[in-house]
């Protein structure tokens, strides 16, 4: 019997590493991995359609689903997960001293689309009491001129939302006083180089992503593994194949960075800090799996209909295969 040859796109992160290595294997398949950064990933699966298997952005793949026109299926394998308090850049001069006092102000985001910022506006909002539509907000490329929205947008009325000029960046603009601040998955190159009067919302974003989870249990989630439609429907069996790959490469993450014996990460206390974060989190902090993520989900899908993302309001268990909600048990 043949297997089938599958193009894989995917950051090489300690918990998808195993699958690029062999260890984990996509039973029936062979796989032609493709380390990338997921930006690239991300363009080159939903304009082209060039993978079988990709990391996608969680933001536009909801999109998509919601307008009945992805080419990708879902498997809960979340790749990437982040807070984000820390994607929270601004000006220190003008007055900013909690995120109540975004209201009025003129935001950069680098698309306003991206999971990362639909998570912070969610965060501004829920958390803190700010609307979306009481900032002004600006859309640029944040070290590169020219970057456009990844896919047409139709937000609501009150939104203002326009590009920055075509020949400027939003870390430019940011450092000349022209944005009051930037929010986004990158920090922006003035910050990174100590510009003036340029510095975080939270300077202590731990402490502040901490103080979150234990109020929300929300561990964000950024990204999915998408697998071609056309695939799926060829051969039903691949999705719960696909799963069972990525959760078997994070298990062998976790175990290695457990590892005291021998470090397999290059920080001094790794297996300490894996093991405070288990304490406040719980055993299986990086859940994959539609269960235990239902709430993140949940939270994260309304957050896009209500910002005027969605087309409609997507449930969690449309962005899945359904043969990934409940695997055999011995």
């Amino acid at each position: 019997m043949s297997r089938i040859e599958l193009g894989l796109a995917c950051c090489d992160y300690d918990r998808t590493r195993a699958i690029f290595d062999g260890r984990a294997r996509i039973d029936g398949c062979d796989v032609l991995g493709t380390p990338i950064e997921p930006e690239e990933a991300f363009h080159r699966a939903f304009k082209y359609q060039e993978f079988d298997v990709s990391e996608l952005s969680l933001s536009s793949y909801a999109m998509m689903v919601s307008r009945d026109a992805c080419p990708y299926v879902a498997v809960p394998a979340f790749v990437s997960r982040l807070f984000r308090h820390s994607g929270i850049y601004i000006r220190t001069d003008r007055g900013i001293r909690t995120p109540a006092d975004f209201a009025g102000k003129t935001i950069g985001v680098p698309e306003y689309q991206i999971t990362a910022n639909v998570w912070i506006r969610g965060i501004l909002q829920d958390e803190y009491g700010v609307k979306p539509s009481s900032i002004h907000w600006r859309q640029g490329g944040v070290e590169e001129a020219g970057r456009t929205e990844r896919t047409p947008l139709k937000l609501p009325a009150d939104i203002d939302f326009a590009p920055i000029p075509n020949d400027r960046t939003l870390s430019e603009m940011l450092e000349a006083g022209e944005l009051d601040g930037v929010i986004g998955a990158r920090a922006p190159s003035c910050f990174a180089r100590g510009a003036p009067n340029v510095g975080r919302m939270f300077p202590d974003y731990r402490a502040a992503e901490r103080a979150y989870f234990q109020k929300t249990r929300i561990f964000p989630i950024m990204h999915v593994i998408g697998i071609r439609r056309a695939l799926i429907e060829r051969h039903p069996w691949l999705a719960v194949n696909v799963y069972k790959a990525f959760l078997e490469a994070k298990r062998l993450c976790m175990a290695e960075m457990g590892q005291i014996g021998h470090l397999f990460t290059s920080l001094p206390w790794s297996v300490p800090e894996l093991e405070s974060t288990r304490a406040l989190m719980g055993e299986d902090f990086w859940s994959y799996g539609t269960e235990p993520n239902e709430h993140v989900l949940d939270t994260f899908l309304r957050y896009h209909f209500e910002q005027g993302l969605s087309a409609r309001r997507v449930g969690v268990r449309e962005l899945f295969a359904e043969s990934t909600f409940e695997l055999s048990k011995i």
